[in-house]
């Protein structure tokens, strides 16, 4: 109850603690909206539709209140101080208004000066009612006195020193400031019944009434607030403070700050258990979830590895599989306690914890299990959240999986530096050995080396902004590194002895000697040559059926699969010693950096890509095939016209439309459909029968030779386009580019919709670009006896043990393309051209037709040149141009390059090459058929024979095998370039 509150008797009761005034905790409003003093003040009392409620308990027996009402003077308040300051620090009259007081407040001067008048009802300086004194009534300061408290004031003490005496008095009885005259409240307190105010300063009450405020103090009786957790203001004197009322209120006030403060502890510690209940219930752990990236290693068909994938390398054991050296080592190193503790060091975590919020040194206090879940779920920081989150999964991942599998997935998961993730990849980069307890002893890492590795697992590599301070732990890198790894090995040495898993007689040293020279731009393989098969493998999973089709590149990339490629490594070795030009001795070592060449290699029977040359730089541009990037869009520069190596297709189509090699055609330049006039087709070489053109007539066979266009037009034109394409597409050829871009043959059968809407009659002669890739395999095709296998590069994929993907082959039943006698023949005309002959392969039958495309229409120069060919055990096609634009293309001489020059060099020698490195033998299968002579010598489009028929010599310029320039000229059974006046020239794409 407030002891300053004089409203009548029938003002309203306390109100209940829910409408004390938010201002004063635990106090209540402490006067009646309204009421206005007779000192002018206005003070709320309360409102019409304010609910009463009876007075609280407050451990005094409350009697009542004894009321008697206002007694208020009305005279004015002088000009001048009436009664002098009154004593420092009396409490004010009248309660202060509910909610604190007015903004605008000026306080008056400090004590000393002359007190203020002016506004004696003014609002006071705001005191913290949360502050020290916890007393909500240290805000209203008595209005008479002038000044306010000095900072080291006790309201309870003297003021300063000031000695405490009675103000001096006025008179008696009304006096200009009254104020209310309170008669108190009469309350009994059984405990501590309030005694009368006898100190100095208390007077015989006011003219208000007995027990009331006047200027000589309090009456006697007069009781505190009852919600005043403050002083009590028993009198103004020195005793006070240090009455037995007195030091049981300051028990009782530190009894109730004890209990609200535990209160307050309950609910917050109940709010954080309610807290981490619904942190720890949100903390998820599901181990499926979690995907390690793992390296995909390719391969050689032969076993030699091409290449790995990924940004990492990372390699997964079973627990079974690892060595015991490795799983007692990190034991040792990270964490003596892993076989028995609970996963989580809570010891650690709140020590961490506190030196991080006391800012000292960041610590981890993590166990083997919380480090594995700080990587397993990308965690990083070093705040508590993170730690807090760490330890709620590690406890959660020691609840769910047993200790061998947490050692597992932690020692397959941690980095170990050299961008190696987990120890089978760390074993291989720094030592070149496994971790694997299966292998054989000379090539699993030791005791010593497997001490060194799980130093890694703390910092591998040095921190870039103190390099000699945090040297890491891979003695290869610098002395203060090697330093810092043998104190730390000596460190594990220790415990592995402590742990049992060494003894102190065991000769363990520390293995420096041992250590890989770290090289970080050593590749991965994807830099060479055969990187660019990389492409082709992944294009061909993604888009093949099987477990890949429609995955991402980076899924595979990422998924430690074992792919082992169509590549042979001797037959790769072979191709990169004849076609690349930074290898000593090849055929391009010393040309002119323009030119570029590409070669591919394919086994008839069964498509597979044995040998793949597209560039020096596996990174680089693609120059023998295309493939479908990781955006599902075709790659790559593999397109170039095959010039008069594309007669091959020409020439099957031919035989089996029924054509006999021995029908003679026209080789003279005349008018043909499509070709007349200045349009007429043209050749750059003669017929070996008739060279001076007399009869004008040339067999099919010595035009094969001779490679005579006007004669191969002549046969397309017999024949029709459409069955020179269906043959091209039969053999091997899926995509052509036509003038409006690539045209893909795999989804139709139908040619008949291509020609002549894409492709003129002039594609029998070689004009449209096809990619080399394609073109090897036509060429395997036709060795296979006519029998066509997919071209692939994925021989089979491997998911630890188990095989997920098999190549597919051609059924044994499967149908050729061509009969059996048509076959033959092919064989037979090709093998006449003299540069498909294997000179270093004595026995071994050959097949093959060079090619060339003129450059800017001239019929001196090329831009383009091929070499096919093969045997019965391996098919190769080869191109020779410039890297950029199309432009002539000229050998180190200065001499133009033909397609027996350049190409067929690159291509024996491969040929050769990789026949002996592959250990191919030539054997009755190695072997053609005989010449079978089949088809009709008088077909359409064809001339009558002359009568007799000229005999062929081999000797004769331009006849099969002659002469010929060194560079593959004309003469020479080439053919030379296709000479045309096109209405329309096709754009290289």
């Amino acid at each position: 109850m407030n002891p300053y509150d004089d409203s009548p008797t029938g003002r309203r009761p306390r109100p209940p603690r829910s409408e004390w005034d938010d201002e004063y905790p635990g106090g209540e409003d402490h006067a009646d909206a309204g009421y206005r003093d007779d000192r002018g003040g206005d003070y709320p009392s309360r409102r019409a539709d304010e609910p009463t409620s009876p007075p609280r308990p407050s451990g005094r027996a409350s009697v009542g209140r004894a009321s008697v009402g206002r007694a208020s003077v009305p005279d004015p308040i002088p000009p001048g101080p009436a009664y002098g300051p009154p004593p420092i620090g009396g409490p004010g009259y009248g309660p202060p208004p509910s909610g604190g007081y007015e903004d605008g407040y000026t306080p008056g001067p400090s004590y000393g000066g002359p007190p203020s008048y002016g506004a004696p009802y003014g609002p006071e300086p705001r005191v913290d009612p949360y502050g020290p004194s916890y007393d909500p009534q240290a805000q209203s300061r008595d209005p008479y006195a002038g000044g306010s408290y000095d900072d080291d004031f006790d309201p309870l003490g003297p003021p300063g020193g000031a000695p405490m005496g009675p103000p001096p008095m006025g008179p008696m009885g009304p006096g200009p400031v009254a104020g209310r005259a309170n008669v108190g409240r009469a309350s009994v307190r059984p405990v501590s019944p309030g005694g009368p105010g006898s100190a100095p300063g208390d007077g015989p009450g006011g003219p208000g009434g007995p027990g009331g405020r006047g200027p000589g103090g309090r009456g006697p009786g007069g009781p505190r607030n009852p919600f005043n957790r403050g002083r009590r203001d028993d009198g103004d004197g020195p005793d006070a403070k240090g009455t037995p009322a007195d030091r049981r209120r300051k028990r009782a006030r530190r009894r109730n700050i004890i209990i609200a403060a535990f209160a307050v502890f309950i609910m917050l510690a109940g709010a954080g258990v309610v807290g981490g209940t619904y942190y720890v219930d949100n903390v998820n752990f599901d181990q499926d979830q979690l995907v390690f990236p793992e390296t995909t290693q390719i391969y050689y068909a032969d076993g030699p590895i091409l290449a790995k994938l990924g940004q990492t390398t990372r390699f997964a054991l079973k627990y079974d599989e690892m060595s015991d050296s490795v799983t007692q080592a990190i034991v040792a190193s990270e964490d003596n306690t892993f076989w028995t503790n609970e996963g989580v060091d809570f010891t650690g975590v709140m020590r961490a914890a506190w030196n991080n919020f006391t800012g000292g040194q960041t610590q981890g206090g993590s166990t083997i299990t919380q480090q594995y879940a700080r990587v397993a779920f990308n965690l990083s920081g070093a705040n508590v959240n993170r730690k807090l989150r760490e330890a709620v999964l590690a406890w959660k991942i020691s609840d769910k999986l047993s200790k061998k599998q947490i050692l597992e997935y932690y020692l397959n998961s941690v980095p170990f530096g050299r961008n190696t993730y987990g120890i089978e990849a760390a074993a291989q980069a720094f030592f070149g050995k496994t971790a694997k307890k299966t292998a054989k002893p000379e090539d699993q890492i030791t005791v010593a080396e497997a001490m060194l590795l799980v130093l890694m697992v703390k910092q591998p590599n040095p921190d870039p902004t103190d390099p000699k301070g945090a040297p890491g732990y891979d003695p290869s890198y610098s002395p203060e590194a090697a330093k810092a790894a043998q104190l730390r090995w000596d460190y594990v040495h220790d415990q592995m002895i402590k742990l049992g898993y060494l003894k102190q007689s065991d000769k363990v040293t520390f293995p420096m000697a041992d250590v890989k020279k770290y090289d970080p731009n050593q590749g991965n393989g994807l830099d060479k040559p055969a990187g660019l098969v990389v492409n082709h493998v992944l294009s061909e999973l993604v888009n093949s059926p099987g477990p890949f089709k429609g995955h991402s590149w980076e899924s595979i990339r990422d998924g430690g699969y074992k792919i082992y490629t169509t590549l042979d490594s001797r037959a790769q070795a072979a191709a990169e010693a004849a076609a690349n030009p930074t290898v000593a001795g090849s055929v391009m070592n010393g040309q002119p950096a323009t030119l570029q060449a590409a070669l591919v290699g394919v086994e008839p029977g069964t498509g597979r890509v044995i040998a793949y040359y597209g560039g020096q730089d596996g990174n680089g541009g693609d120059f023998a095939g295309i493939y479908k990037d990781e955006d599902g869009k075709w790659a790559g520069f593999g397109a170039h016209p095959a010039g008069s190596s594309f007669k091959v297709y020409t020439l099957a189509a031919a035989l089996k439309a029924g054509i006999s090699l021995n029908s003679y055609w026209q080789w003279t330049p005349h008018d043909m459909p499509g070709r007349v006039g200045p349009l007429q087709i043209r050749n750059a070489s003669t017929c070996p029968t008739d060279p001076k053109g007399v009869t004008t007539a040339c067999s099919l066979l010595d035009s094969t030779t001779a490679s005579l266009n006007t004669t191969f037009y002549g046969v397309t034109v017999s024949i029709s386009p459409a069955k020179v394409l269906q043959m091209a597409r039969d053999a091997g050829i899926e995509h052509m580019w036509a003038e409006k871009g690539r045209v893909d043959f795999t989804p139709t059968t139908d040619m008949t919709k291509q020609t002549p809407q894409n492709f003129d009659t002039i594609l029998g002669i070689g004009q449209y670009p096809i990619t080399v890739a394609d073109h090897a395999n036509g060429l395997a095709t036709f060795a296979n006896n006519g029998v066509r296998a997919q071209e692939h590069f994925v021989l089979k994929v491997l998911d630890g043990d188990t095989t997920v993907f098999g190549e597919t082959l051609p059924a044994s039943n499967a149908q050729p393309i061509l009969n059996a006698g048509a076959s033959a023949d092919l064989d037979y005309a090709l093998s006449t051209v003299s540069a498909s002959k294997l000179k270093n392969l004595p026995g071994w039958q050959s097949a093959g037709k060079t090619g060339s495309w003129e450059a800017n229409m001239s019929s001196t120069t090329n831009a383009h040149a091929a070499m096919v060919g093969y045997t019965k055990k391996l098919a190769a096609a080869v191109w020779v141009g410039n890297q950029k634009d199309e432009k002539a293309i000229y050998d180190k001489t200065h001499s133009t390059i033909w397609g027996a020059g350049l190409p067929a060099s690159i291509w024996q020698a491969f040929m050769t090459n990789a026949t002996k490195a592959m250990g191919l033998k030539n054997d009755a299968s190695a072997k053609f058929p005989a010449k079978v002579g089949i088809g009709n010598e008088n077909p359409d489009g064809s001339i009558p024979s002359p009568t007799p028929p000229p005999p062929t010599d081999p000797g004769l310029p331009g006849g099969g095998g002659g002469g010929g320039t060194p560079s593959g000229g004309p003469s020479g059974g080439n053919g030379g370039p296709i000479i045309i006046i096109p209405t329309k020239t096709p754009k290289n794409h």
